[in-house]
């Protein structure tokens, strides 16, 4: 194993930290689903309207931006289960190929993401990407970083795969 994983006190929390991320993203996407037609979201309705529609949309306009953010809701709950699954993987195997995963996942998500949402002037969405980038990266970089040459070999303990 990699002397650097082993004895780092960071790891645990970096673990931590991820598993933190994780749960967010179940949360979030559970709240998205279920509660986006809630007053409390009604401020962030108008902005997406304005962006696209400049005045006050139609009620059907609002509906399917309902529709669509709940869609995505149910999405986001899968994401943070693929996720949990990654972050608990590369915990217990110490494997670079979880972690590896998880940052090329943000990597090819990112761009799109803040490309899509500036074409739409929709900058919240922006900033929570970046948000999202820098809270998330360092800790999966180091968790990388960490875990080099320490993950369980295929070929030596596939049934542990």
């Amino acid at each position: 194993m990699n002397q650097n994983s082993i004895k780092n006190p960071l790891r645990p929390w970096l673990v931590r930290w991820m598993l933190g991320a994780v749960i967010l993203h179940f949360v979030a996407g559970m709240s998205l689903a279920w509660i986006s037609d809630h007053a409390f979201f009604n401020d962030y309705h108008l902005g997406i309207e304005n962006a696209f529609w400049g005045h006050v949309a139609p009620a059907a306009a609002r509906q399917q931006q309902i529709w669509w953010i709940s869609l995505f809701g149910a999405t986001l709950q899968n994401l943070a289960l693929w996720m949990g699954a990654l972050v608990l993987m590369g915990d217990r195997y110490r494997s670079r190929f979880a972690w590896g995963s998880l940052i090329l996942g943000m990597l090819l998500w990112a761009p799109q993401d803040i490309a899509i949402s500036m074409q739409a002037k929709v900058m919240l969405h922006v900033w929570v990407d970046v948000i999202a980038l820098v809270l998330m990266l360092p800790a999966l970089s180091a968790l990388w970083w960490l875990d080099g040459g320490s993950g369980i070999r295929e070929n030596q303990h596939k049934e542990h795969l």
